[in-house]
C-alpha cells in the first residue's frame, strides 16, 4: 500500500484544515486506517483511527470534539478534518496503514506510512 497525504498547511488558531491520505496498490478497504503526528522534539502520537468498515473510530483525548476522521473506500482515500484548530496542533501529520479490522494508539501495529503533510497553526 502506498499512501500519499495532501491538505496541510498554515493556518490560525480556531481555523480549520482538512487532510486527505489517498492509497494505491493493495486493497484499501482491507486495512484500517489512522492519522499520526509529530512536533519537533516529541515523540510520533496517535491522533485517530478508523476501521476497515469505517463503523468504528478511535481520538486521542486532545482533539476529541475537534477533529473528525472519515473514508471513502471507492476512492481509496481517508479524510482528518481539523476544526478549532490550536497552536499545539502544529506537527507533520502522517497517515498509516493496518490489516487489522481497527489499529490501535500503538505506530508498531501499523505496516504503511505516508511521507507526511505539514500543519502549522498560528497564535
Amino acid at each position: 500500500v502506498q499512501l500519499v497525504e495532501s491538505g496541510g498547511g498554515l493556518v490560525q488558531a480556531g481555523g480549520s484544515l482538512r487532510l486527505s491520505c489517498a492509497a494505491s496498490g493493495r486493497t484499501f478497504s482491507s486495512y484500517a486506517m489512522a492519522w499520526f503526528r509529530q512536533a519537533p522534539g516529541k515523540e510520533r502520537e496517535f491522533v485517530s483511527a478508523i476501521s476497515w468498515r469505517g463503523d468504528i473510530t478511535n481520538y486521542a483525548s486532545s482533539v476529541k470534539g475537534r477533529f473528525t476522521i472519515s473514508r471513502d473506500n471507492a476512492k481509496n482515500t481517508v479524510y482528518l478534518q481539523m476544526n478549532s484548530l490550536k497552536p499545539e496542533d502544529t506537527a507533520v501529520y502522517y497517515c498509516a496503514a493496518t490489516p487489522y479490522e481497527l489499529g490501535s494508539a500503538g505506530p508498531h501495529e501499523y505496516d504503511y506510512w505516508g511521507q507526511g503533510t505539514q500543519v502549522t497553526v498560528s497564535s
